[in-house]
């Protein structure tokens, strides 16, 4: 038309499959480009109507075509938010979730700045680069401050480490002071806590990282059995020497039967899986590079239905509903409750009954 757009782009746009089918027929170039370097693949992924980009795709269309200014079709469905687009180009069709525009900017740096929460936590599960610095030096979570995207914010800082919270762009500034400098007070708010948080914590310390994991149950324990047999050899003892009634000697022998219970019962709190979910992990020898992780859960129902906040981003699993990542066992945990530092265990779906009875002993 007047202004360079092709008649196949007006059709994709509007998801109109069968016009679109019709101008293919009769002679359409499915990979021709208006004035600014884009297809109609382009143009699909603006409202993502991943039916016509099948159909684009199937007739030739190329997956990695980029316009004027690098982007390909993921740097778009990134930009408008279009997270099942993105899914269905990159798991069928191997399009490339991490690519750098003519900026250096990935869809994840795109999804960032325009706050697109869902986008950025699939574009993490596929292995996106979340550091990634463009020739401003600004990664993602730099844009995300910029925008005083707080959703987006979280979601980079849980994937994250401390060192993302660090990091400075050409202007010397890091996320927070971005954050602030935009006179967004809440995500500057967040991410010095954050830092802080980081900072706090053993994160820099190996050993007491180390030691935070195992908690408080061996120490526990130990107390215990102590106690236990403080207990045994003061008490019980003592009376067997002076003169011990058979009710005071029943009474004194169930204590130790319930504490020695209790122990056991500890034990198995502190030993027992919770409901840990399997992570799936890259078989470097059984799987290509070029082969994306999300293509072994394609036909997944949660995924298919849009729900993306069951992605986890460090397992890389799918995961069922009421199910948590646990940050200090570092796994997904089915039913999650809550992390209990005295029993070292999560509290889920195989430990919610022995958790009640360990309580009461």
């Amino acid at each position: 038309d007047a202004s360079g757009y092709y008649a196949l782009q007006w059709a994709v746009l509007n998801n109109r499959v069968a016009a679109a089918q019709y101008i293919l027929e009769h002679g359409g170039d499915v990979n021709a480009v208006d004035h600014t370097g884009q297809t109609a693949l382009h143009w699909s992924s603006v409202r993502g109507h991943i039916q016509v980009a099948e159909l684009l795709l199937k007739e030739g269309a190329k997956v990695d075509a980029a316009d004027l200014y690098g982007y390909q079709a993921t740097h778009v469905a990134a930009q408008y938010g279009q997270t099942a687009f993105i899914y269905h180009i990159v798991a069928k069709w191997n399009a490339d979730p991490d690519v750098p525009d003519n900026d250096g900017r990935s869809p994840l740096h795109w999804a960032a700045y325009k706050g697109f929460a869902d986008s950025i936590r699939l574009l993490l599960y596929l292995d996106a680069h979340r550091a990634r610095q463009d020739k401003e030096g600004c990664t993602p979570l730099h844009w995300a401050a910029i925008r005083g995207n707080l959703e987006a914010c979280t979601v980079l800082v849980q994937a994250g480490k401390k060192d993302d919270l660090m990091v400075k762009d050409k202007t010397g500034l890091t996320p927070a002071q971005l954050a602030a400098d935009k006179n967004h007070r809440q995500v500057a708010f967040f991410l010095d806590n954050a830092r802080r948080v980081h900072d706090s914590g053993c994160n820099g310390n190996p050993t007491f990282a180390k030691l935070s994991k195992v908690g408080l149950a061996p120490l526990l324990w130990c107390i215990a059995v102590v106690l236990l047999a403080t207990y045994i050899h003061s008490v019980i003892a003592g009376q067997y020497n002076m003169s011990m009634t058979p009710a005071f000697g029943l009474f004194a022998w169930s204590g130790v039967f319930v504490a020695t219970a209790g122990l056991v019962m500890f034990y198995k709190c502190s030993r027992k899986d919770p409901g840990y979910i399997s992570a799936n992990t890259r078989d470097s020898h059984n799987q290509r590079d070029d082969e994306p992780l999300l293509k072994m859960e394609l036909d997944n129902p949660a995924l298919l239905t849009g729900n993306w906040s069951q992605l986890c981003i460090t397992c890389k699993i799918v995961r069922p509903v009421r199910s948590k990542h646990c940050s200090t066992c570092d796994r997904c945990v089915e039913q999650f409750d809550h992390h209990c530092p005295w029993v070292s265990n999560c509290v889920g779906k195989r430990r919610t009954n022995g958790n009640s009875s360990c309580s009461s002993l």
